[in-house]
């Protein structure tokens, strides 16, 4: 069977709409940033739910953002072994070629990857503990953060606290690429860690004073 099929008949009409209206009034726009190339200030690395809208949360037109998007919003740690690192390559091409001023890991409430890897903690995700998970494994990028909440009672309030430490192992995991921490150590770069609450809309910044995430 040919796995490739035309494109589905909803997403032809909504290219369609945005073809005659967004980018025909915005033409312009496109061509400079088709001839001078991107110059995004911020970098963004959020997870790949798609309730969790980048662009949309912060109004940004095309050219401000460069977006990675993974499961659970998790950057490993600097591994520079000569294998196949999809992430480590990205933080490495926006800080060394891009140049960007901040990078913004954003975590989410009710994430399916972070609610899998407190599952596999808890021994209750078989699957996901198998050597052929490739979620699994990503996935146990969090397992430290774990630690730090499994005292927590209440589930929700347990799963939420681990999203937020998500966040935190990103950012530390960040800071073990010598070209970022390099960056940062020199003032051109700022790390960010947020937290979005999707059925309210909010959004909680991480404080390193007070160690805790603020609303916005």
């Amino acid at each position: 069977m040919d796995p490739f099929k035309p494109l589905p008949s909803y997403l032809v009409e909504r290219y369609r709409g945005w073809r005659a209206t967004k980018f025909e009034e915005n033409h312009a726009w496109y061509a400079r940033l088709a001839d001078e190339g991107q110059r995004p200030r911020a970098m963004v690395i959020s997870c790949c739910d798609s309730r969790v809208h980048v662009t949309s949360i912060f109004g940004a037109d095309s050219g401000e953002f460069f977006i990675h998007r993974n499961i659970a919003n998790l950057v490993p740690p600097y591994k520079p072994d000569g294998d196949l690192h999809g992430t480590s390559a990205t933080v490495e091409y926006a800080v060394t070629a891009l140049k960007v001023s901040n990078i913004v890991v954003l975590g989410h409430s009710n994430c399916g990857g972070v609610e899998g890897c407190h599952e596999m903690c808890e021994g209750n995700a078989p699957h996901l503990d198998s050597d052929t998970s490739f979620v699994g494994r990503w996935m146990d990028l969090l397992r430290p953060g774990y630690d730090n909440v499994k005292s927590i009672t209440d589930r929700s309030n347990r799963l939420e606290a681990l999203e937020k430490e998500c966040v935190l192992v990103s950012l530390r995991n960040l800071m073990t690429f010598p070209f970022v921490a390099d960056r940062v150590n020199d003032g051109s770069l700022a790390l960010h860690g947020l937290w979005h609450e999707i059925g309210s809309g909010g959004l909680a910044n991480y404080n390193p004073k007070t160690m805790s995430f603020e609303q916005v």
